[in-house]
């Protein structure tokens, strides 16, 4: 009995530090939305968190993603909740966006995701993958890293090392070892702001909200589910790559979208953002090689313990924006190369010119468009492989052969 219990504390001790790199990875984005929206920060978290694990249980525990704060949706949120002070108007709205994700759920199951899968060819996969990366890239170098580039730099390079040169622990968790030595340079340097934690509460409860349906929020914030289910059909392929399992086919993608809608529905119910696959976490997933979704769920009970306790959230939030952007340089950047990989390991032909334009089109309107430019490149990709003929075919014979 004692030695069951010595092996169960044992692996609880090696997942927590994994678990804390998730939680450090996450953290940035899914707060941020609050911020910016007006919605209260303790109660995102917690949402976050809950909704999380409630991915996880429909999902059976075979999909190890994290779900934070979607970023499509600030626009109206900002509109409802800080301009028009309406809470109650934006809970209804993402609670119809999650009405929206089961309905989809439901035609994914009714239809088959193998026949939607089959319109979507790897020339546009591998393409979408790496712009889900590059997209943040402004975010991560010139929002984030571009504030002390010393202290970024220090935070790369550690996670780097840590990552090819260290020992086998070290290169289990190199994102956090570069988060914790960069915090510590940059406490050195004076960088650090710790007046946010005489601020902050030492206790914070969920403001729960009941809906106000009116029709004008929900035709403003249902159809953006569109745009958010693209982008996680995006983050599964990444997935994936990653772990070297199609999670579309098992447990299937109507539950992974059964899953996020429910997650949205209750974190709208807190006082939360909509929910969605975090690209942040993913990232994490490709460097630690760690794929336990018991890992992801110890994230989710970390983040509702930060929101519950104002101070630790408060602690995190005093890591400067320079130490995360010299680890979301690491980590954008390995969701960029799984999409690069994905094209060659599918033989996509880049010497056919109608393959070429595609992944053109993808990564300009990807990386171009401020707002949703994943979803919009996805569609503009496909629109183009599927519409636009391919007339090299007529004129030359391997030359114009499709991807497949």
């Amino acid at each position: 009995m004692l030695l069951k219990g010595a092996q169960q504390l044992n692996r609880f001790l090696r997942a927590l530090p994994l678990s804390i790199q998730h939680v450090f990875a996450m953290f940035g984005s899914t707060v941020l939305v609050p911020f910016i929206t007006g919605l209260d920060p303790s109660s995102t978290l917690m949402a976050s968190g809950l909704g999380t694990l409630i991915f996880h249980l429909i999902t059976r525990g075979k999909v190890p993603t994290y779900l934070g704060s979607s970023f499509a949706f600030i626009a109206p949120l900002s509109l409802y909740v800080g301009t028009r002070h309406q809470p109650a108007e934006a809970v209804a709205g993402l609670i119809a966006v999650a009405v929206v994700y089961a309905v989809v759920s439901l035609l994914v199951t009714a239809f088959g995701f193998q026949h939607i899968r089959r319109i979507i060819p790897p020339v546009v996969v591998g393409p979408v993958v790496s712009i889900i990366g590059l997209s943040l890239a402004t975010t991560a170098v010139s929002q984030m890293a571009s504030t002390h580039w010393d202290v970024a730099i220090v935070s790369l390079v550690v996670a780097v090392a840590a990552s090819l040169a260290g020992s086998r622990q070290m290169r289990v968790i190199p994102l956090l070892i570069g988060i914790v030595v960069g915090y510590l340079y940059a406490a050195i340097r004076g960088f650090v702001d710790f007046s946010t934690l005489s601020k902050a509460q030492v206790l914070a409860l969920p403001h729960w909200t009941a809906p106000h349906f009116t029709w004008q929020v929900v035709f403003a914030m249902a159809p953006i589910a569109l745009v958010t289910i693209i982008e996680d059909l995006g983050h599964m392929f990444v997935l994936t790559e990653i772990i070297d399992r199609d999670v579309t086919k098992n447990p299937g993608f109507a539950s992974i979208l059964l899953g996020n809608g429910v997650a949205t529905a209750v974190s709208a119910l807190l006082g939360g953002p909509a929910q969605t696959t975090y690209a942040e976490n993913l990232g994490v997933l490709a460097i630690s090689r760690q794929f336990s979704s018991r890992i992801i769920q110890g994230a989710a009970v970390i983040a509702i313990l930060l929101g519950l306790f104002g101070k630790v959230g408060a602690l995190i939030q005093t890591i400067p924006t320079a130490v995360m952007g010299g680890i979301s340089i690491l980590l954008f950047g390995m969701i960029a190369a799984m999409g690069i990989r994905h094209v060659i390991e599918e033989k996509v032909n880049l010497a056919n010119m109608k393959n070429l334009i595609v992944v053109a089109i993808i990564f300009i309107i990807g990386v171009g468009y401020p707002n949703n430019g994943i979803a919009l490149a996805t569609l503009a990709g496909l629109l183009v492989y599927w519409l636009v003929p391919d007339f090299t075919t007529r004129t030359s014979g391997h030359e114009g052969q499709a991807s497949q």
